[in-house]
């Protein structure tokens, strides 16, 4: 007996839970269907509403049209001279008739003399017989009596008058129409008429089906049509057409626009199915209650797996990463224990995203974990933090796990080649590392060090890992401070000064000009990296006021060294100021240098920007004769596509190349491949970073132009670069005369 009792229990209480369900799912559906029902008629009556109004907005628009369009021949000299002063048949027909059905789409177009009279008369294009006027004076001399009693006003005291114009609606032959009367008056003024015996000309254009599938085309409205008859049936909706002294004149009437009902129709069936499928779930759940924990307890077990795992790679995601390492802080007794939290965030990854799209970012964030997996092994920590950040969090004891050489391991793995949709993507990885030994440590804290040390590895060049040291707190600090400390030493003369590197003639190992880089020596900080302070510079708007302090030293020095090139970097923010062109010119104007001996770099950012300021300001400049230079060539994915679209006069080869040239290098190889394409599309090729000899040869050899580097000189003070411009071995005349040779 105890199993049916059993059952007969699971049944009672399965009725008792789910009866009120039941009802409740009743309930919910007679509301959900009331309000849909109110929800369809209230949401077609709005729209019957905006459709009216918008009615009414076009054809008031239109009568007020017909007005500016009478008044486009209306008020001319030459009008007043053809139809008052000597009437030109042929010319009131093809300026006037003819001009107006044609280009604005007049039905009748009148001609008035001063008493009203017909002197010409176009009906559809043609000139008839001044007498069919008859046809159409009732409605077009109501006007006219209302334009002889309007006063007109002058254009300025004094001036001569306005046209006076009146438009309505009417019933013209039959057909509702718009009608316009205007005096003609002379728009200079040579021609002076007496008020009350201007001529008048009057136009006509029917509300007819041509209208009407004009409006159905411009305005969306369905199938709709002028007519004098009101029409019937729930799916037409109908406006009357009143003139001005609220006379009926026509109807416009169309087919309704029913978002609710086409709503309703839409989802009816799919509301029956959900309703159908509830009642089978309903009886299903009766039968599956039994199961019903079992599934709960599943569902719940998944629930926690998805809330503590990343979707994408299947590791443990940021919340299961900061619950563990609590976890491991606290659990951890034995100070011969050493943690190891690693940060990794990879390098260029963005622009393979960009590129190849999110699917191919995707397989390349999973590709990653799996090798990242596959070089520390299934015993640590790994998670993915959001987006391409990664976190290791390794244990050993007594310092038993190298943490360098898993490091430089994890960055080999990366960094070769991973196949993405047929394609071959090249990502780096930067690695911030915060080591931990004995007794306990706050895990904000760690990840904080170990976000300084990976803030650390991207501005020491990326693709790289580095070990937090406690100097690197305060040199965080120091970059909160250089926003302020900046700000003030833009407002001195005795902290940000500029160096010129010079710019060297591969051919004849002369120096030709020089490059202007800013620097700044702080009296407590000392000498600051422009690496530091040209990014705070960048996001806190500070790099326009630093530019135009480089530009202006540098255009300074320019004016002194005719003949000489002055390369001065500008950033992608300097240049979508519409104003940046005057300020350069203004520049150039003051300190009287060349504009032809002035060449701005730019970055390839600002080539993918595609900003139209950026853009117009390029095209100034050029048509100025400055010269256009994109640096860091070869670092970026589309500087081929767009160097067609924004001309530059030279492209300087990235460092990157420059270091690894060597006999038998792939570097030399792409080198090559740069100069020749540049050399191809006539723009001059500068070698950045040349720091040995036998670079410089390997340049030469490939047929750079201008060499740069270490191996010539670094960045020297304004009046050192003025006395090697000086120096006779580097005049002009000289060079010129070696390149003659």
């Amino acid at each position: 007996m105890q199993p049916k009792t059993s059952t007969l229990e699971r049944w009672q209480f399965s009725a008792a839970v789910l009866l009120p369900v039941v009802l409740a799912l009743v309930i919910t559906a007679a509301a959900v269907l009331g309000f849909i029902f109110w929800s369809t008629a209230n949401i077609d009556e709005r729209a019957l509403e905006r459709q009216s109004a918008m009615f009414e907005q076009v054809i008031e628009a239109r009568r007020i049209r017909l007005e500016h369009e009478l008044a486009s021949v209306a008020i001319r000299d030459d009008t007043v001279v053809n139809t008052r002063l000597m009437f030109n048949v042929n010319w009131v027909h093809r300026n006037l008739g003819r001009w107006m059905h044609e280009f604005f789409g007049h039905d009748r177009v009148v001609v008035l003399d001063a008493l009203a009279q017909p002197l010409y008369m176009m009906e559809d294009g043609v000139s008839v017989e001044p007498q069919a006027y008859r046809r159409i004076s009732s409605p077009v001399q109501q006007l006219v009596n209302r334009v002889r009693a309007a006063v007109p006003a002058s254009i300025v005291p004094g001036g001569p008058p306005r046209p006076v114009s009146v438009s309505d609606f009417a019933v013209v032959e039959g057909v509702p129409a718009i009608v316009s009367v205007m005096t003609i008056v002379s728009d200079t003024g040579a021609v002076v008429q007496p008020a009350g015996t201007e001529p008048l000309i009057a136009a006509v254009q029917f509300l007819n089906d041509r209208t009407a599938s004009q409006f159905n085309n411009e305005y969306m409205f369905e199938d709709g049509h002028f007519g004098l008859a009101r029409s019937v049936g729930p799916e037409r909706a109908t406006h009357p057409i009143l003139n001005a002294a609220g006379r009926f004149i026509a109807f416009f009437d169309w087919e309704r626009d029913r978002p609710g009902l086409m709503m309703l129709r839409q989802t009816g069936p799919a509301l029956a199915a959900a309703f159908a499928v509830a009642a089978i779930l309903v009886f299903l759940l009766l039968r599956q209650l039994r199961r019903s924990s079992a599934a709960l307890e599943a569902g719940r077990r998944h629930a926690e797996h998805q809330a503590a795992h990343d979707r994408l790679t299947g590791l443990p995601n940021r919340m299961s990463f900061d619950v563990h390492l609590a976890r491991v802080l606290t659990d951890r007794q034995d100070t011969g224990l050493q943690l190891s939290l690693l940060m990794l965030d990879l390098d260029r990854f963005k622009q393979v995203n960009d590129t190849l799209g999110h699917q191919a970012g995707d397989e390349l964030i999973c590709a990653v974990g799996q090798r990242i997996r596959a070089v520390v092994g299934p015993g640590v920590m790994i998670a993915r933090l959001g987006g391409d950040e990664f976190a290791i969090l390794a244990v050993s004891r007594d310092g038993c796990q190298d943490v360098a050489t898993m490091a430089t391991a994890i960055i080999d793995a990366i960094g070769r080649s991973f196949d993405l949709n047929h394609f071959k993507a090249h990502v780096g990885v930067s690695i911030g590392i915060v080591n931990a030994s004995g007794g306990n440590a706050e895990p904000r804290e760690l990840v904080r060090k170990a976000d300084i040390a990976l803030y650390e590895a991207k501005a020491g060049g990326r693709n790289r890992a580095v070990v937090y040291e406690e100097h690197m707190n305060e040199l965080l600090q120091l970059q909160h401070t250089i926003e302020g400390e900046l700000r003030e030493a833009l407002l001195r003369d005795d902290q940000l000064s500029v160096a010129f590197q010079p710019l060297i003639d591969q051919a004849s190992r002369k120096v030709i000009g020089a490059e202007a880089l800013a620097r700044w020596h702080h009296p407590k900080y000392g000498q600051i990296s422009p690496a530091r302070f040209i990014p705070v510079a960048e996001n806190t708007g500070l790099i326009e006021a630093l530019g135009e302090f480089v530009l202006r030293r540098a255009c300074e020095l320019g004016a002194g060294a005719p003949g000489r090139t002055i390369a001065v970097n500008i950033s992608p923010t300097q240049l979508r100021n519409p104003r940046f062109s005057v300020q350069v010119f203004d520049i150039l104007h003051q300190t009287g240098m060349r504009p032809v001996d002035l060449e701005l770099e730019i970055t390839e950012s600002i080539l993918l920007d595609d900003e139209h300021v950026s853009a117009q300001n390029l095209r100034t400049f050029r048509a100025a004769g400055i010269h256009i230079a994109l640096d860091d060539f070869g670092t970026g994915y589309s500087s081929l596509s767009y160097l067609k679209r924004y001309p530059v006069d030279r492209i300087k080869i990235d460092r990157s190349f420059v270091s690894q040239l060597s006999e038998g290098h792939v570097s030399v190889a792409i080198t090559q491949a740069i100069v020749t394409l540049a050399h191809a599309m006539e723009i001059e090729v500068t070698a950045e970073g040349v720091e040995t000899e036998a670079q410089a040869v390997i340049l030469g050899r490939l047929g750079c132009n201008t060499l740069q580097g270490f191996l010539f000189s670094g960045g020297v003070a304004g009046e050192r670069i003025t006395a090697i411009f000086t120096d006779k071995a580097n005049s002009p005349e000289r060079r010129r005369r070696t390149k003659a040779a």
